[in-house]
């Protein structure tokens, strides 16, 4: 209730007039004529839309047939013409030829098969041979005819040839059945001296990458170098500043240590193992 009576006032009663606000003038720059001058100069008049006038190309100039083929001059033209009509000339002279031949031998009449009503046959002609007794001695000491092969589909069905059903194993009785073919004994050839040369270029490959066993020299030596290298980065360490207070001191203590333990490890290994293999890069 405090409030509300502290906000009441006999001032609210009075009606008040809107101030409304006034904008300030616009902005205009000093240098805008001198921008729209040179935006004119610099601007070309068909930069986006084309040149302003055009020539209306003439109907009369039109695309003529042949007209962008390249033209020879007047005397390889004419020479071109005396050889195209060399050409046709013995074209010409061949057909000419070709249709004579036709003709000659269109009027040429062909051999009958049949005898001509003129001819006559040859009379008085013989024979003294006994036809009956030849074909009956023919009979007697011929061989009898072998009767050809059939079979039957069922008990009281059509017959059909033997040979002809698929059923006579033909094949099996063949001289090269059951040989292989040359083709696939030379691709087997093939296929073997392709596997040999592959192993023989993989054994290579592993002989070139084979491990290498370190002698007891050349790990002596590398195990004093590693020890030397350590006494070095140690007497670096050991050279360090009591108080190590800036960055660059701890980096360069923090290097010192990674050196030395790396060091330590190597030097541990080597000593634990007698038989060290190097793999050929």
């Amino acid at each position: 209730m405090t409030a509300q009576c502290a906000q009441e006032s006999i001032y609210n009663l009075l009606p008040r007039l809107e101030e409304k606000p006034v904008k300030p003038p616009r902005y205009i720059s000093t240098f805008r004529p001198s921008v729209k001058c040179e935006v004119a100069k610099n601007k070309a008049q068909w930069k986006t839309m084309g040149p302003a006038k055009v020539a209306i190309p003439s109907p009369k100039n039109f695309l003529q047939k042949h007209s962008k083929e390249p033209k020879l001059p007047a005397s390889k033209r004419r020479h071109e013409i005396y050889e195209m009509y060399c050409f046709n000339f013995k074209i010409y002279n061949i057909n000419v030829e070709s249709n004579r031949k036709k003709e000659q031998d269109s009027k040429k009449l062909p051999a009958l098969s049949v005898p001509r009503r003129t001819d006559h046959p040859v009379m008085g002609i013989q024979s003294k041979k006994n036809f009956i007794n030849t074909n009956a001695v023919a009979a007697i000491t011929g061989l009898p005819k072998k009767p050809q092969p059939i079979y039957v589909d069922r008990r009281q069905g059509d017959k059909y040839l033997l040979e002809t059903s698929g059923l006579v194993p033909k094949y099996i009785k063949k001289k090269d059945y059951g040989v292989t073919p040359k083709y696939v004994t030379r691709r087997k050839e093939e296929m073997k001296r392709a596997q040999k040369e592959y192993e023989g270029d993989i054994l290579e490959h592993l002989k070139k990458r084979a491990m290498k066993r370190l002698s007891d020299e050349e790990r002596r030596s590398l195990l004093q170098g590693l020890k030397k290298n350590w006494e070095e980065v140690y007497r670096e360490f050991q050279g360090l500043s009591v108080e190590i207070d800036t960055i660059p001191k701890k980096i360069y203590k923090e290097k010192l240590e990674s050196q030395m333990k790396q060091l330590e490890h190597d030097i541990e290994v080597i000593e634990k193992h007698k038989v060290i293999y190097i793999a050929n890069e």
